[in-house]
């Protein structure tokens, strides 16, 4: 009888363990900048859970690390980057590292910024400027500064090709460009005439593309199409309908006011959806 109740009683356990690994549900970490990514992951963080899919989010300080960490499984998807940036580094890696970006969620305004003037006309001559280093960001650099008069590209070149300081074709006034880890130039805003700085970084520096810079990229040129922030995962996770909650909690109403009426960000987070789309989803 013992012997018959013990077995009873490992049969419940096991079927409670069954039913216990059945029910568990998956968190999907995601990784992140910090500012606006992670801060927005945050914002709605309780709305996915609230869905059914727990978030968990992994902060990165360094723009190479997100696309090989989702590539190899450390995390269910990252928001960082543009299509530019996730395109160069597919190029890099075979097709089962690859990334896929699903969906695009705002628009940060590259900016040029200075600790020194207050306008490009009162720079001297053999000034001094600090760009990204990275393909993608220095391509996306060299022409914001081309549009603000001061180098020349070679001609017939867009934003989509990967330029580098040596295809400069002509500079303004003896311009000297030296480049640094887009994470980094900010810090280079003492030493330099002026300084381009992404979006976020300037952002985690307190500094705003509206407020701040002295020429930055209009949010309703052609810019904002083609660096637009997205959300990337693996291939097979494309169609996951975790993937298109993320996509409905991020382009939400909650999140577009979030970013028009936060006065941080000024002018430095531009959603990319609509709300007539965020309602649709």
């Amino acid at each position: 009888m013992k012997k018959l109740l013990s077995l009873v009683v490992v049969l419940i356990l096991a079927i409670s363990g069954a039913a216990l690994a059945e029910t568990e549900t998956k968190t999907y970490v995601i990784g992140a900048t910090p500012s606006p990514h992670a801060e927005l992951l945050e914002l709605i963080k309780d709305d996915m859970a609230e869905l059914g899919y727990p978030i968990e989010i992994q902060i990165f300080n360094d723009y190479n690390l997100p696309c090989p960490a989702l590539a190899a499984g450390d995390l269910d998807a990252n928001y960082f980057a543009h299509i530019p940036f996730i395109n160069g580094y597919n190029e890099t890696v075979s097709e089962d590292q690859q990334v896929v970006p699903v969906f695009g969620v705002h628009y940060e305004p590259f900016g040029i910024y200075s600790s020194k003037y207050e306008s490009l006309d009162d720079l001297p001559e053999n000034a001094t400027v600090c760009i990204p280093n990275d393909p993608s960001n220095q391509t996306r650099a060299l022409f914001l500064l081309q549009d603000a008069g001061l180098l020349t590209l070679p001609e017939g070149s867009t934003p989509l090709d990967s330029l580098n300081v040596t295809d400069v074709v002509e500079v303004k006034n003896g311009l000297q460009i030296s480049d640094i880890d887009a994470a980094q130039t900010p810090s280079t805003l003492a030493d330099k005439d002026i300084v381009v700085i992404n979006g976020n970084y300037a952002l985690d520096a307190g500094l705003s593309p509206l407020n701040d810079a002295i020429f930055y990229e209009p949010a309703d040129g052609e810019a904002a199409s083609i660096y637009a922030n997205y959300v990337c995962v693996r291939a097979e996770d494309v169609d996951a309908d975790w993937v298109k909650a993320l996509q409905s909690c991020l382009c939400s109403e909650k999140t577009y006011e979030f970013m028009t009426e936060n006065e941080a960000y000024a002018g430095g987070v531009i959603p990319f959806f609509s709300l007539d789309s965020a309602d649709e989803e």
